[in-house]
């Protein structure tokens, strides 16, 4: 964790410990966060107090329902047509080699390649700066006008001519758009619900499994039978259902303050977040790479996952020509997606009883399972097997994805998770672009996916074999910083001793000269 700097030590004094022994009742941690002791506890209590307010500020308690109920079914739209329409872009993949492909075109693959891949990289990519957007201009005008921009890109992509220009509209904009739009459905469950946040948050993330598992049939029936253009228009209705679920992030008036300014400017406020008002001191804090753990963990992560989208652009291209003779070969993905929500839900159980920061040594062993399954894809030569493959694959991705925020609570503190997180995914976005690409570019050249599923496997592995240096180096600083504290600790309680000789000193010398 990273220790306050905003103000010096012999700043910090009694007014400070009446701050932290005040703490609002909306104050409380978030969930996941471990816990902490002595210093560590001090400082995350007084960022936490700082954040929720000016002095005078009354939060009100989450209603745990209510308004919110709306907002989680917003959410979980938006968190399902996001990443389900993403997961799903190996139908949309094979539809764009028959549109644009031709024969004297020897790199097709890897040119189509790279459009699902941009798409899926600029999401992650552009999260350290919708976190920022987020604080300045508030939830609903953030998904709002991502959405917007989502709706924009996906139906110029339906007016093309090459597969050039997808990378610009569906690739970037698109993507932007659905970044802008996913983060704040996110950061919004905290406005109306606390003890139900975990509940509340599973249902929203379920919403990826569920269109995971539904798009892969609607898509393959609609390009089959009306083509891709219009296919890009009808996922055109998804963006604008998401728009309008913008509209339903309205944030609770969180203090008295705030009340009485909703009540002299109208209804604008109440629809907004106060916090565009109040920008962060920090858009970006990158004192949290001064954390050893968080740093390996930044670099393991993105590590191992330059073969982590490799099957969900190429697997259905694989299957088409691996298993011709099969009908529905859609559900290969269904697969992953049942699987995927499963292993949410029960390593997000799981995850509870695990202490501190062995939590990692789940996150390893969902990469050993991906990798060694990415590598077993050429082996399935029966069309079951493949499907047994999908099914642990999907499992283990709903593990990794699970337990990213806990690990990330318990590496940096409450109070900087946020950006923690926002930075591991923007990490994350550069070899979650790559490989795909290079997946295709290998299949150009050798005729098949065979080498490619095999190396996609190798990241994973290596980057599973850096995380485990994680609980180490944490345990580690952990020791310096108690050995730390505990000299400090020392040092004052000598200077208070010293301080009491002193002044009792100069009580018996004046009592002397009184007497």
């Amino acid at each position: 964790m990273v220790p306050s700097q905003e103000e010096p030590a012999a700043a910090r004094g009694t007014s400070e410990a009446q701050q932290l022994g005040s703490a609002p009742p909306g104050a409380a941690p978030l969930p996941g966060a471990g816990p902490l002791d002595g210093p560590e506890a001090a400082a995350a209590e007084k960022v936490e107090v700082e954040l929720s307010g000016s002095v005078g500020a009354e939060p009100l308690e989450p209603p745990e329902g209510g308004w919110g109920w709306l907002v989680m079914l917003a959410a979980m739209w938006c968190n399902g047509s996001v990443f389900g329409i993403q997961n799903s872009c190996g139908v949309l993949f094979v539809s764009m080699l028959k549109t644009f492909g031709s024969k004297d075109d020897d790199k097709m693959v890897f040119k189509t390649a790279w459009v699902g891949s941009l798409s899926m990289g600029m999401i992650f990519f552009c999260c350290p700066i919708v976190s920022v957007f987020t604080d300045i201009f508030g939830c609903s005008k953030t998904a709002v006008m991502g959405a917007a921009v989502g709706f924009a890109g996906l139906l110029s992509s339906s007016f093309v001519s090459s597969i050039e220009p997808l990378y610009l509209t569906y690739g970037i904009i698109f993507a932007c758009g659905c970044s802008f739009a996913y983060q704040p459905s996110l950061v919004i469950l905290g406005h109306y619900f606390k003890k139900r946040l975990g509940l509340v948050n599973g249902i929203v993330t379920a919403g990826s499994s569920i269109f995971t598992i539904l798009l892969p049939f609607l898509l393959r029936f609609l390009t089959d039978s009306v083509g891709l253009f219009h296919t890009l228009r009808v996922l055109c209705i998804f963006m604008f259902v998401l728009f309008l679920a913008g509209f339903t992030y309205r944030p609770l008036a969180s203090s008295a303050k705030e009340k009485d300014g909703t009540a002299k400017g109208g209804h604008r406020l109440s629809l907004f977040s106060r916090r565009k008002f109040s920008p962060p001191k920090k858009m970006f804090n990158f004192a949290i790479f001064k954390v050893t753990a968080y740093a390996v963990w930044a670099i393991g992560i993105p590590l191992a996952l330059f073969g982590y989208f490799v099957p969900y652009v190429h697997l259905m291209k694989h299957v088409n020509e691996r298993f011709k003779d099969e009908k529905n070969k859609e559900v290969v993905l269904m697969c992953i997606g049942i699987t995927s929500g499963v292993g949410r839900l029960l390593f997000g159980r799981i995850v509870d009883y695990v202490p501190g920061v062995k939590k990692i040594y789940l996150q390893v062993l969902s990469f050993l399972f991906i990798g060694l399954m990415s590598m077993m894809i050429p082996l399935c030569s029966v069309f079951a097997a493949l499907i047994a493959v999908c099914l642990i694959m999907g499992l283990f991705d709903g593990c990794f994805i699970s337990i990213m925020a806990p690990i990330a609570f318990e590496l940096v503190g409450a109070q900087d998770v946020s950006q923690a997180i926002g930075f591991l995914l923007g990490f994350m976005s550069i070899p979650m672009t790559v490989g795909p690409p290079i997946a295709g570019l290998l299949h150009d050249k050798l005729g098949s996916y065979d080498v490619a599923f095999y190396l996609a496997g190798i990241p994973p592995l290596i980057g599973g074999a850096v995380l485990c240096f994680i609980p180490w180096v944490h345990s580690k600083k952990q020791k310096e910083v108690t050995q730390a504290t505990g000299g400090e600790k020392m040092e004052k309680m000598l200077e208070n001793q010293n301080s009491v000789s002193s002044s009792a000193a100069i009580f018996k010398k004046e009592s002397d000269s009184v007497i």
